[in-house]
C-alpha cells in the first residue's frame, strides 16, 4: 500500500496522466523508430488504470482515450516486479495469455522496461509492441533500455522541479498561516482564514473543519457566512465515537485515512455513511495542543499524502492551536470586560419634562472594551436648593483594555459620590474632586469628560456644565440652529493649579442637547473639526426626529470605516415646564 501511494504521489508531481505530452510522445516515436514496431507506449500505472502520455500506433478508440483499465495492462507486471517484461508471444505466457490486451489491443510481442523515479521506484514502463510473435534482439533490448533510462531522467526532472515549486509554495503557505491566523478576533474567523489559506493549492481540500473539545464532545466551529453541509448534518462528534477525528482526539495522534476503503476497514458504518453523504473519501485529522480539539482536512477522492504535505499540515495545525488559545483567552477577557462595561452603562431615569436616549458602540478593531461611558442620575433635593436636579456625564478614559474599563468605572463612581455627597456643589467641583484623586492614586493617564447638571428654571431648564478636555457638547435650538459649546478646561487628571470652571445656558422647550465621545467624530485622515461640523449638520437636519431616530442618523456610516474607538452618545430633548415637578424615582 505504501509503495502504491508513493508511486501515485510521484505521478502527481510529474503532472502526467491520460493526455498527450510532447516530451513523452517523442520517446514513444524513438522506440517505434529504433525497434521498428507498430506500437510504442509510455505507460504509467495509476490506482485503477494505465495511462499513455506518450503513444504511437494505437488503434481507436484507445488512441483517443490514451488509457485502458488494468484488465488490459502488461505495465502492471513491470511495476509489480520492478523488472523488464519481454515476451515473444504473450499468448503463451501464463501472466498475460488471458489479458484483454491480447484480444482488443492485439498485444502479441511485448518488450517493456520499468520507468523509475529518483528513489528507483517503478512508476510505469516504456514498451514496444508488435501484433505478431517476435524475437527481440539484444541490440533492440539494449536500445530500449537506453531510451527507458533517458525517459526516467525526464520523469525525475519533472518530479524534482514540481517538488521544488511545492516546497516554495509550502514555505509561502506557512508564512501566510502565521500572518493570517494571528489577528483572528473569534473562532469563526479562525476557520474562515484557515480555509482561505488553501485556495488554489494543488492539494486544496474539499473541507477544512475545526472541532473543539467540549466535555465528551467535539463540537464544530461554524463560520455563519459559509456553513458547509457537514456542519449542518453533524455539528458534533462524540469523543468515543468511531470517527477519524474522535480517534485523533482520544489517542492524541495524527490520523490519516487515504480513501474510502480505509474508512470502511477501520471505522464505524455511521462514520462511513457520514462521509459518503457528504461526498468525502479521505481525511487527515490532527489533534490540537493541550487537548483543545482537532483540525480536520477532507478530500472528495482518494488522497496521496506526501511527507512534505503532512509536515506542512501538521505545522499549520500548530498555528491553529495558538490562534484558538489566543482567541479563547481574548473572548474570556472580553466577556468579563463587556459585563463590566454593561454594568456601567446607566439605565436612563424617567424625568418629567425631559426625553433621553443613549447609544453605545464598542470599537471594531480592539481586543478589549474601552473606557467610554455615559451616565444620568437624579439628585436628592438640597435643603436650600432646587427641588429637582438631573446629573448627566459622558467621558472617555485613555486606553482600550480591561484597565481602561476598570478606571472608567472608578471615575464614574467618584463623580457620582462627589455630587451625591454634596448636592449643592457645581459640576466643576465634582470634576476637581476626581482630579484630586488622580493626583494621589495610580489611576493612569486620565481622560476627558463632560459633567453637567440640569435644573428647572421658570418655564425652561438651566444647563450647568464643566468640560475636562472633552469634545464639545452640541445644543440645537427649537429653530434648528446648532451651537457648539466650546468652553473647556484641561484634561481630566492633568497636573495643574488652574481651577475648573462651570458654564451655563438656558434651554428652552424643544432644545436638544447632545453629549458624545470622540469615537463619533474622529476619522482617519479627517480633521476632527470637519467631523464635528458634519455632526452639527446631522443634528440640525434630524433634530425634530425622535431621539432613537436621531441616534441612528448620527451613527450611520460608522460601520463603513474601521472604528478604532468606542462610541458613547447621550441625547436629551427639553420639554415644556409648567411648574416645578415633584421628585420622580429613577428606574
Amino acid at each position: 500500500m505504501g509503495r502504491d501511494l508513493d508511486r501515485l504521489e510521484a505521478l502527481r508531481l510529474a503532472g502526467l496522466t491520460a493526455a498527450a505530452d510532447s516530451g513523452m510522445d517523442r520517446f514513444a516515436r524513438l522506440v517505434a523508430r529504433f525497434l521498428h514496431v507498430p506500437v510504442a507506449l509510455v505507460s504509467l500505472l495509476e490506482a485503477d488504470r494505465q495511462v499513455f502520455p506518450g503513444m504511437v500506433g494505437l488503434d481507436e478508440p484507445w488512441a483517443g482515450w490514451r488509457q485502458t483499465p488494468l484488465s488490459h495492462s502488461f505495465c502492471q507486471h513491470v511495476v509489480a516486479d520492478g523488472e523488464p517484461l519481454v515476451l515473444t508471444d504473450s499468448r503463451r505466457d501464463p501472466r498475460t495469455r488471458s489479458s484483454e490486451a491480447v484480444s482488443e489491443l492485439r498485444v502479441i510481442a511485448y518488450a517493456g522496461m520499468p520507468l523509475t523515479d529518483a528513489d528507483g521506484q517503478p512508476v510505469g514502463s516504456l514498451c514496444a509492441i508488435d501484433h505478431q510473435p517476435r524475437e527481440w534482439s539484444k541490440d533492440e533490448l539494449h536500445d530500449l533500455a537506453d531510451l527507458t533510462a533517458a525517459c526516467s531522467v525526464e520523469l525525475r526532472l519533472r518530479i524534482a522541479t514540481e517538488q521544488l515549486r511545492r516546497d516554495r509554495d509550502s514555505a509561502d503557505l506557512l508564512l501566510r498561516a502565521s500572518v493570517e491566523l494571528a489577528p483572528s478576533h473569534d473562532l469563526p474567523e479562525v476557520v474562515r482564514r484557515l480555509r482561505r489559506l488553501f485556495d488554489g493549492s494543488p492539494s486544496q481540500p474539499s473541507y477544512v473543519g475545526l472541532l473543539l473539545a467540549d466535555g465528551p464532545w467535539l463540537r464544530r466551529v461554524v463560520d455563519p457566512d459559509h456553513v458547509s453541509p457537514v456542519e449542518t448534518t453533524r455539528d458534533r462528534v462524540g469523543v468515543d465515537d468511531h470517527f477519524p477525528s474522535a480517534r485523533a482526539m482520544r489517542e492524541q495522534r495524527t490520523v490519516f485515512v487515504p480513501d474510502r476503503a480505509a474508512l470502511v476497514a477501520d471505522y464505524s458504518q455511521e462514520s462511513v455513511a457520514g462521509y459518503d453523504s457528504l461526498g468525502l473519501a479521505a481525511t487527515l485529522c490532527v489533534p490540537l495542543a493541550r487537548r483543545s480539539g482537532v483540525l480536520a482536512w477532507c478530500w472528495a477522492g482518494p488522497h496521496v499524502m506526501a511527507v512534505t504535505e503532512r509536515a506542512i499540515l501538521t505545522a499549520v495545525a500548530e498555528y491553529v492551536s495558538q490562534a484558538v488559545e489566543r482567541t479563547r483567552f481574548v473572548e474570556s477577557r472580553l466577556g468579563a470586560a463587556e459585563q463590566l462595561q454593561a454594568a456601567m452603562l446607566t439605565e436612563l431615569p424617567t424625568v418629567p419634562g425631559l426625553e433621553m436616549a443613549a447609544l453605545y458602540l464598542p470599537a471594531a478593531d480592539q481586543d478589549m472594551v474601552g473606557g467610554d461611558w455615559y451616565d444620568a442620575y437624579l439628585l436628592p433635593p438640597a435643603p436650600a436648593g432646587p427641588p429637582l436636579a438631573l446629573m448627566v456625564s459622558v467621558g472617555d478614559i485613555t486606553g482600550h483594555d480591561m484597565r481602561a474599563a476598570t478606571v472608567m468605572g472608578q471615575v464614574r463612581s467618584m463623580l457620582r459620590q462627589a455630587t451625591l455627597g454634596h448636592p449643592a456643589h457645581s459640576p466643576a467641583a465634582a470634576v476637581t474632586a476626581v482630579d484630586n484623586t488622580f493626583a494621589v492614586l495610580p489611576l493612569g493617564d486620565g481622560g476627558t469628560l463632560v459633567h453637567a447638571r440640569l435644573t428647572p428654571h421658570g418655564d425652561r431648564w438651566k444647563l450647568t456644565w464643566s468640560n475636562a478636555g472633552h469634545p464639545p457638547p452640541l445644543l440645537r435650538t427649537p429653530e434648528g440652529r446648532v451651537t457648539v459649546l466650546h468652553e473647556h478646561d484641561l484634561l481630566l487628571g492633568a497636573p495643574s493649579s488652574l481651577p475648573r470652571h462651570d458654564h451655563e445656558r438656558e434651554l428652552p422647550a424643544g432644545s436638544v442637547l447632545l453629549l458624545y465621545t470622540d469615537g463619533l467624530v474622529e476619522r482617519r485622515d479627517t480633521d476632527i473639526d470637519t467631523s464635528i461640523a458634519r455632526t452639527v449638520s446631522t443634528l440640525s437636519e434630524h433634530g425634530e426626529s425622535s431621539l432613537p431616530l436621531l441616534l441612528e442618523a448620527l451613527s450611520e456610516g460608522l460601520e463603513n470605516f474601521q472604528k478604532r474607538d468606542d462610541v458613547a452618545v447621550l441625547a436629551l430633548r427639553i420639554g415644556p415646564l409648567v411648574s416645578a415637578p415633584a421628585m420622580p424615582s429613577a428606574r
